[in-house]
């Protein structure tokens, strides 16, 4: 999962930064408005962790600003400002939820399994079951009818946001940005290359489920007839 962090307290930045990746997270973090609203503007996060009180743009415009341009990205407001007035505003403008600094992060870590719970998850939120699948996020195993294997954390990144949007043709540049971050000169046919490797995964595992090219556009996760 892709999270973006806005937060301009360099220290909580860092730390939440650090936390949410050993917790499996890959994380883009920034320090102002204006910048957390051109990366939310690629619309390539799973999630948004977005602090109210920004310089150059605070939060609740930029939060105003990626609901009219209709990117629906699960927003969590994180902020000192506590009272009910100040949540229901935030909620208001399109705010999934609202967490009160300070906060522990597993209350971080619980909201985040709320706001972005998704059907086809189990009880176990470190389990994203799809098909004939299993993803165990912590750990970057993936088991199938017939083995299971361990994958790279590229392979990982971009065998979860394809887990994740079964059914749905993701382009290469959208896969690009999620996977490689919009900050990043990577190559195309890197992701051609990753492509390979995870469809060979697949194949080692004995799923049903195949990367399929949908040319000139990108790739669809789908079961085989």
């Amino acid at each position: 999962m892709r999270i973006l962090l806005a937060e301009d307290d360099k220290q909580l930045n860092n730390t939440l930064t650090y936390q949410l990746e050993r917790a499996g997270f890959s994380v883009d973090s920034c320090l102002d408005g204006e910048e957390a609203l051109f990366y939310g503007e690629q619309n390539i996060y799973d999630m948004i962790l977005l602090d109210r009180m920004l310089p150059h743009m605070e939060g609740t415009d930029v939060l105003t600003s990626l609901r009219k341009r209709g990117i629906s990205t699960p927003v969590i407001l994180i902020t000192a400002l506590g009272t009910l007035s100040d949540k229901v505003t935030g909620l208001d403008l399109g705010a999934d939820d609202y967490l009160v600094k300070p906060f522990d992060f597993e209350e971080l870590l619980a909201r985040i399994r709320c706001v972005t719970r998704r059907p086809h998850t189990l009880t176990d939120s470190d389990i994203l079951t799809v098909a004939d699948v299993s993803w165990q996020i912590s750990e970057s195993i993936l088991t199938g009818p017939l083995g299971k294997c361990t994958l790279s954390k590229r392979e990982a990144a971009l065998l979860e946001t394809f887990l994740r949007s079964k059914g749905q043709t993701l382009q290469r540049n959208t896969l690009l940005l999620k996977v490689w971050g919009p900050d990043s000169d990577v190559e195309e046919g890197n992701l051609d290359n990753y492509i390979h490797f995870l469809r060979r995964r697949l194949q080692i595992t004995g799923s049903r489920l195949q990367i399929k090219t949908i040319r000139g556009i990108g790739y669809c996760l789908q079961e085989k007839d």
